[in-house]
């Protein structure tokens, strides 16, 4: 239960929406580079072995059934072998220069190789803490049994029929809770402490509090009597798992959601203070520059225009 509270608040702010996709074909040698402008990209390996190799240094072999997740806008090269130097550089204004057919490109149509690459929009809210939780870039297995999805999606960005954009948003949804569900039941994750957390019997139920309801005025009075324990002990064990006391984390928590609203073209200053338990804009608009550095109608901008 732990596992999946704690993915559903993570995945809010990640839309499949505006996803680039390319459905690459390659036979050896082959190397392409890619400069995604997205800040979060998943990277399929449909068929034949692939290199994964990220500017940070990081190099992985995704195989048949692997499922690579790059954080940031970080350049990296797919390739049949590292020493091979990249034949062409992709970005997602480039792709239609060398298109094979809808949604595919590739140095060979008829290729032995076949990489799924799919970049996602995040917006800076709630997201921010997946994406800084992982690492520039990890490879998760996904087996028939467990994440047929990958064989579907191949078969549909293929296609140029009425609601593709929908169904490969859906497939594409499906692949990344998998993948990241994977990855966090990794020891060698390292997961955000609240997340962590979620699994305690004292401070899981307040942070499920917080997150379902962060309009509420939570007093710690209020989160340890989720518990069924004393205020004293609430605040104390809160601040030791997840390393801030619950009236801050509860703070940031409203902070994270707020700038997941304001993305949204009808959201207003006053409507996501409300929204998130604050009576005007003014103090809501305080809070929010304290904790994320700017105004929220300057973050609105910004996150309306991307």
């Amino acid at each position: 239960m732990a596992t999946a509270e704690a993915l559903t608040d993570l995945l809010r702010g990640v839309r499949a929406q505006r996803a680039d996709i390319c459905r690459s074909f390659a036979s050896p040698p082959w190397s392409l580079a890619y400069t995604m402008t997205t800040p979060f990209t998943l990277v399929m390996a449909v068929r034949g072995e692939t290199w994964l190799l990220a500017e940070d240094g990081s190099r992985v072999l995704l195989r048949p059934g692997s499922v690579g997740l790059i954080r940031g806008s970080l350049r990296f090269v797919l390739a049949d072998d590292p020493a091979t130097q990249p034949q062409v550089e992709v970005g997602a204004p480039d792709c239609e220069r060398w298109r094979v057919g809808t949604r595919t490109y590739g140095l060979d149509a008829e290729g032995e190789t076949l990489v799924v690459t799919a970049g996602y929009s995040v917006d800076g809210g709630a997201a921010t803490r997946l994406l800084n939780s992982l690492p520039a870039a990890v490879v998760v297995p996904c087996d028939d049994e467990h994440c047929p999805t990958l064989d579907v999606l191949a078969a549909e960005v293929a296609k140029d029929q009425a609601g593709q954009d929908i169904v490969l948003e859906r497939l594409l949804e499906l692949l990344l809770v998998y993948a990241l569900r994977e990855w966090f039941d990794r020891p060698e994750a390292n997961t955000p402490a609240w997340y962590r957390a979620l699994g305690d019997d004292v401070v899981g139920p307040a942070l499920r509090a917080i997150h379902d309801e962060p309009e509420r005025a939570w007093t710690v009075a209020d989160l340890a009597a989720r518990a069924g324990v004393s205020r004293a002990a609430m605040a104390r064990r809160f601040t030791a798992l997840v390393g801030v006391p619950p009236l801050t984390y509860l703070t940031q928590w409203r902070m994270d959601v707020a700038a997941d609203m304001l993305r949204q073209p009808d959201a207003t200053v006053g409507s996501v203070a409300r929204a998130v338990g604050y009576a005007d804009g003014f103090t809501f608009s305080t809070a929010f520059k304290r904790v994320r550095g700017v105004r929220p109608s300057d973050h609105r901008v910004v996150a309306v225009r991307a």
